[in-house]
């Protein structure tokens, strides 16, 4: 569906809203949606969005949310997101729990159908703690792990290590070097 192509290609959706708890920026479900409206509008396309309330066979409680994407009346594509419900969220009754869920598995849905990276979102993955960096120990090993790959192998293998700022992008070097043959 060339129309969703042109879309995901023209979307700009940015971190505009600010947590000042865990220090990032993020987007939520309404900034795409302000984002997207003139771009469905000029393609002629609509989306809807819906949640069903599921419980897995271990009693958990969670939301999924459909995002469906069409052009005229003809083929649709969707996309799904789940977000779990904590009933007992301290701060919260159990409307705001609900609507919580439904705006995380809502955004993520969104961001799925219109391909807005998220790898970068803290919002997925924050712990309120700063990721351990490697150490100079660790970075000078795998230095030493890259002396049998060819002179410019290595170059930007040693450039790549140095610049490691967490322990994650680390692993992931640690992990490219292993599979490389010399």
């Amino acid at each position: 569906m060339k129309e969703l192509l042109q879309i995901q290609a023209e979307l700009k959706a940015p971190k505009n809203q600010f947590n000042s708890f865990g220090k990032y920026k993020y987007r939520n479900a309404e900034d795409i949606l302000e984002a997207v409206k003139p771009l469905l509008l000029k393609y002629d396309c609509t989306l809807t969005i819906s949640d069903e309330i599921k419980e897995t066979s271990g009693g958990l409680v969670y939301v999924e949310s459909t995002a469906i994407f069409r052009h005229f009346e003809e083929d649709y594509i969707d996309v799904k997101a789940q977000a779990g419900i904590d009933i007992n969220r301290k701060g919260m009754d159990i409307a705001q729990s609900f609507g919580s869920s439904s705006s995380y598995s809502r955004k993520y849905a969104l961001q799925g159908l219109f391909l807005l990276d998220d790898s970068r979102d803290p919002d997925a993955t924050n712990t309120h703690e700063k990721e351990p960096a490697p150490t100079r120990a660790e970075k000078d090993a795998l230095i030493r792990e890259t002396e049998k790959l060819p002179e410019e192998r290595r170059a930007k293998a040693v450039i790549a290590i140095n610049k490691a700022q967490t322990k994650d992008e680390f692993i992931k070097l640690e992990t490219a070097l292993k599979q490389i043959k010399p």
